[in-house]
This record gives C-alpha cells, structure tokens and sequence, in this order.
C-alpha cells in the first residue's frame, strides 16, 4: 500500500555478545500487549463478538468469497480473524474448515527469520557477522555476506523469481522442482553474486534455505541427514511451534535434512493466526519473549532504495513515495500493517494499531489477482 505518511521505522542494533537486539528510537507504530484477562491461545483460542464498531453486514459481505471462486480473487479456502487477542471471525470454503492445514508457499520466510531471531536470543548467532557456508572456498566474497543481509535479501546474489514466469528459468522452481530438489542449498549456494552485498535487493528464496542450512549446521553440525532433520525440527518445535500451540504444523525437509524454510510449511489458518499475534505481541507468549527485543521491529524495518516493501522475512507499508517493488498491497493507501505473504494469495497481516491480525489461505486465479486481493484486504482491515 502507497504511503501517504512518512514513518519513522525503527533503526536495529545489534549488541554483540549479548544474544538480543535492541531498537531505538521507540517505533511510531507500537505492537500491543495481549489484554489483561485474555488468554494465550496455547491449547483452544479464546473468542469474543466482533466489536460494536464493525458493520457485521458489511463485514459478512466481504466474507461472501468464501462460497465460490472469483474473477481474479480465485478460491479463498480459509479467513480468520483475531482482534484484542481474540478469534472474533472465521469463514471456509466448502469442503475446507478449522482443522485442515494448508500450504505456506513464502510465509515459511517468516517463520524462518523467527528462526533465526530464536538463534539470536540464545547467543548462537550474531546477525551482523558473516554467515558462511561450507560450499565457498576461502575468500569467496559470498562467504562475506551477513545473516542480517541474507534476510533482508540484500546478498547480491543473482536470482530471478518475481516475474519470471518461464518454469525453466524461475530460479525457485529449478529449486524446488527441478535440479536443486534434493539438495535445496546446494542449488542456492552455487548461484553467483552479481551486486556488492547491501547494496541492491532482490527477492530470493534461494537465499532463505542458505539459513536454514546455516541454521542446521549450528543445531545438527555434522549430522547425517535423518539425524539433521530431527535435531533441527526438533529445535523448530520445540522452541516455536509447541509453545505457540502450533499443533497442525507440518515442516518439509528435502534429501539432505535442510528444512526447505522458503516455502514449504503446512498449517491451519487458525496456528497461522498464532504465528501472526506472537509478532504483533513484539515477540512475546504467556510473559516469556520468545524472539529478541526489537526483532519484530527488524522484521518490519526496509534497507534498500529499490526494496521499500520489504523488511527481513516480512513484507511492509512503504516509506517512500513510489513502492519498490510496486503492485499488489504497494500500490493501495498505507495502513501501518505488515504481512508474511505466499504464493497464490497466503497472507497473514498484521495491523498494530487494529490490535489484529487477518488470515486469508487461498488459490488465486492468477498473479493478477494480487491487486483484486489488496482491494478486498484493505476494505476488510477498514472494517475494524
């Protein structure tokens, strides 16, 4: 969505050594505490009526789309809305419901930088020191490259994807799909860079399974692949998804043990609704916080001139004028919401001065639809 307001986002730094980061100055967008008497949804989520403020027959209007396809929109399987903490409205599609989980596609990015943010609270990592990986020589300059600049997607590597719709030469195909299928980062770490890191960015999944690679080196190291998958989906989960009561999730590893973090998580809207209130509440559940001080402010902070809609893990409100990449929700007036985004319309939005958080699983007609979606979303987020 187009910014019609300048913002002050958060500037990050990282204390070294201290396995937490701090942000100052304060964010003009604050995230919420959970309301006093409401409880965490660990186990059921707590319910409560939609507010008197909100139209519930426009609102039941809007959520029409759940009875059939439609131009542009496509299928949309599943809505779930949480305001104050609460689960205040939630629509299926016939033949879908509450229990049926479904796929990530890119919102997996986002749990991926919690991830890394769980590393980082417990000392393992320092975002701004060099990744690495062992497929690079000595002096390779990608070996160079930070954990801070591979999730904000400013590494420099050459990686095409957004608007390549040609199977053989969209990267995250070749990736997934293709040769890169049974060894993920293998693929990833053999594209070359084609821009000095930080300088330049570009959407890069490839990029996203180099960290959970990196991410499985600290938790496995020298783990053969079944021991690799266990040890890492049992850091996965036991550090973020059970606490979360995140119960449905299903975590896609390919041959090698790396958890394919780009893309490949399985969930319900409902655990997708976890994920999104533990970012809107700054990292925090049941009193304990789960992700470093200021980590959801990095998640919704941009870097690059050319990336204005794009934080680490996270798609944002723009700061500028002119969107960068433009389309889709860039193109719509701001709202101070940021969003975990797939492919084919998944969306988990955050909206901190709303208090809310809206899930919407689905299959869209077309890559056109990312505006007619926009549309239906920011009317939707109006309502409240």
């Amino acid at each position: 969505m187009e910014s019609r307001k300048s913002r002050l986002f958060v500037m990050l730094a990282v204390v070294a050594g201290a396995g937490r980061v701090v942000a100052a100055p304060p964010s003009p967008s604050p995230l919420p505490p959970q309301p006093a008497g409401v409880p965490w949804p660990v186990k059921d989520w707590p319910t409560g009526p939609l507010p008197s403020s909100v139209s519930t027959p426009a609102l039941e209007e809007m959520l029409q789309v759940v009875q059939a396809p439609r131009p542009l929109l496509g299928q949309t399987r599943a809505v779930v809305i949480v305001q104050g903490g609460r689960l205040v409205m939630e629509r299926y599609m016939p033949g879908f419901g509450p229990d049926m989980p479904l796929i990530s596609w890119s919102m997996a990015k986002s749990m991926t930088q919690a991830l890394v943010g769980i590393a980082v609270r417990d000392g393992r990592v320092d975002i701004d020191k060099p990744m690495g990986n062992p497929r690079w020589a000595a002096g390779d300059p990608r070996a160079a490259i930070t954990w801070r600049q591979w999730m904000n997607m400013v590494d420099g590597q050459e990686y095409h994807e957004i608007g390549e719709e040609r199977p053989t030469k969209n990267d995250a195909a070749r990736m997934l799909y293709g040769e890169g299928r049974v060894d993920v980062c293998a693929f990833a770490a053999s594209l070359p860079l084609i821009h000095t890191p930080g300088t330049h960015w570009n959407y890069n999944s490839a990029g996203v399974n180099l960290i959970s690679d990196a991410l499985s080196r600290l938790y496995a190291p020298g783990a053969v692949p079944g021991d690799r998958r266990k040890r890492m989906a049992d850091m996965m989960f036991g550090e973020l998804f059970r606490p979360l009561g995140m119960t449905s999730v299903t975590a896609e590893f390919d041959a090698t043990g790396t958890f394919i973090g780009s893309a490949l998580v399985y969930a319900t809207a409902r655990d997708y609704a976890r994920f999104g209130l533990l970012y809107l509440r700054d990292g925090v559940w049941e009193g304990r916080q789960l992700l470093p001080k200021g980590w959801v402010d990095l998640a919704r902070t941009t870097v690059a001139k050319n990336g204005t809609t794009y934080g680490a893990g996270w798609w944002v409100t723009p700061v500028q004028a002119a969107a960068k990449p433009p389309g889709g929700f860039a193109s719509k007036p701001a709202t101070d919401h940021f969003r975990a985004q797939g492919h084919e319309g998944q969306l988990i939005v955050v909206v901190p001065s709303k208090d809310l958080v809206v899930v919407r699983l689905g299959l869209l007609e077309d890559l056109k639809g990312w505006e007619a979606l926009g549309d239906w979303m920011e009317k939707l987020v109006a309502l409240f």
